[in-house]
């Protein structure tokens, strides 16, 4: 039985979290005593409790991110009740991760933890572990602020990733952390930008390559900043990777030189999936929400890697930003489409906490859910009826059109070159008649709706 348990619920089985493996790996002399143990969101949770309780640590350490908060705080509600019925010694509990760093004090899910980190936490879980297993005294506040890590002296953790995981799953890596732009939706900015130095990376990533990886997930939000150095990884990956191993990048949509466009196109097909955050064309409010935004560019540089590159490209709009209505939102998703992204995915904007997107509460008459996941219900510009129809847009939109099920219908009702917004607003509004949900379809009768019309 291990002392130190570090547990995360993921989004589903094939997202293994990289923030554990950082933790073990950098616990110095106390690795050896640590284990990892991982679910997904459909676990069943009293399953998830007993295998806790049944390891029975001295310290359970749990990541703590804003698709896993309800799951999170229902999982240790159980925990609670078992502990307090003696059903196995309460061991002393550690949150962290990107939601726990920025809840208020307050917040319902820190009354059962002993300890909260807030940011970067491989130095201080590293140092509560040792306060707990060696006696040592605790610290005098309940939650601690830790500083920006030092990456070139940190453990990467890849070589915890097990063969399963490398054969299965994603691999989730990072050359870098943070983010240079001041964009008020997103924490990624708020320790600015840093990089692992590149060197030793790349040795992991063959290490990785060598053992089986099959796909590589970057973390990284700002890959192509540093132009030789995002060449330099490309074409590492470009000189390895055979399908159907593939590599996966969030890149800068309006940074795309000509050195950069001859590295992209050199990858075969299935190889290479890139990720375009545009998010709004509207210059009012990418200035409102701080948002460097080159629209004709960043439509060029689309229309270049659907025309010229066998990458997979994903492009993310979200609705419900500040001072933009309906009529505008339909306009940047018609000039999206029009550009032939690979899957264009409609966010709703979530005011997620500890970022300064609260500012415009007032001033732009913004509503959003108290709760995980913090989305925006109205604003001055959007209806919540303009709001919820877009919400039931956006999920038909993914499951005919992203996930290519329905690919012969979709390319003869919904020409690129066409406006697609207006008529798929009304097709997703006469399927939510006819079923009465957006979920839960089975796949045959979504068919036949859609050929009848």
């Amino acid at each position: 039985m291990p002392n130190i348990l570090l547990v995360a619920i993921n989004a589903k089985w094939i997202h293994p979290a990289l923030s554990l493996r950082l933790l073990k790996a950098n616990l110095g002399s106390y690795e050896s005593q640590a284990e990892i143990l991982e679910f997904a969101l459909r676990q069943p949770v009293t399953e998830q409790a007993d295998l806790i309780i049944e390891a029975r640590p001295r310290i359970l350490g749990i990541s703590v991110s804003i698709w896993n908060h309800k799951a999170t705080a229902e999982l240790l509600q159980i925990l609670d009740k078992a502990w307090r019925k003696d059903a196995a010694p309460k061991p002393a509990v550690i949150l962290g991760g990107p939601e726990a760093s920025h809840l208020p004090a307050e917040a319902d899910l820190f009354q059962y933890a002993d300890w909260i980190i807030r940011g970067e936490g491989e130095q201080a879980f590293r140092e509560l572990c040792g306060t707990v297993l060696d006696g040592l005294p605790a610290p005098p506040l309940k939650i601690t602020a830790a500083p920006p890590a030092e990456l070139a002296e940190l453990d990467p953790g890849y070589r915890l990733y097990t063969d399963e995981d490398l054969r299965r799953k994603l691999i989730y890596v990072e050359a870098s952390r943070g983010c240079p732009f001041g964009c008020e939706f997103c924490l990624s900015s708020r320790s600015g930008l840093r990089e692992f130095p590149l060197d030793s990376f790349l040795k992991e990533m063959d290490v990785l390559i060598r053992r089986g990886a099959k796909a590589f997930k970057f973390l990284d939000r700002s890959f192509n900043l540093n132009i030789p150095r995002a060449r330099r990884i490309l074409e590492f990956f470009l000189e390895r990777l055979v399908p159907p191993q593939y590599v996966h990048f969030e890149m800068i949509p309006s940074r795309f030189p000509l050195e950069l466009r001859q590295t992209v196109s050199a990858f075969p097909p299935g190889t290479l999936r890139l990720e375009l955050g545009i998010q709004t064309f509207n210059p009012v409010t990418a200035e409102l929400i701080g948002r460097q935004s080159d629209p004709e560019k960043e439509l060029e540089v689309l229309r270049f890697l659907s025309e010229k590159t066998n990458a997979i490209v994903h492009t993310d709009l979200i609705a419900g930003l500040p001072a933009e209505d309906i009529s505008s939102f339909a306009a940047g998703f018609d000039r999206l489409w029009q550009a032939g992204p690979t899957e264009i995915q409609v966010g709703i904007l979530k005011c997620l906490p500890g970022t300064p997107l609260n500012r415009h509460t007032a001033s732009q008459q913004m509503r959003y859910a108290l709760e995980p996941p913090y989305e925006v219900s109205e604003t001055g510009a959007l209806s919540r009826p303009e709001l919820d129809r877009i919400k039931n847009f956006a999920r038909f939109w993914e499951i005919i059109v992203n996930r290519g099920a329905f690919g012969g219908f979709s390319d003869a009702l919904f020409p690129r070159r066409q406006g697609v917004f207006s008529r798929f607003m009304d097709l997703s509004d006469r399927l939510l008649r006819r079923f009465g949900r957006n979920w839960g379809i089975p796949q045959q009768d979504l068919g036949k709706a859609l050929e009848s019309g």
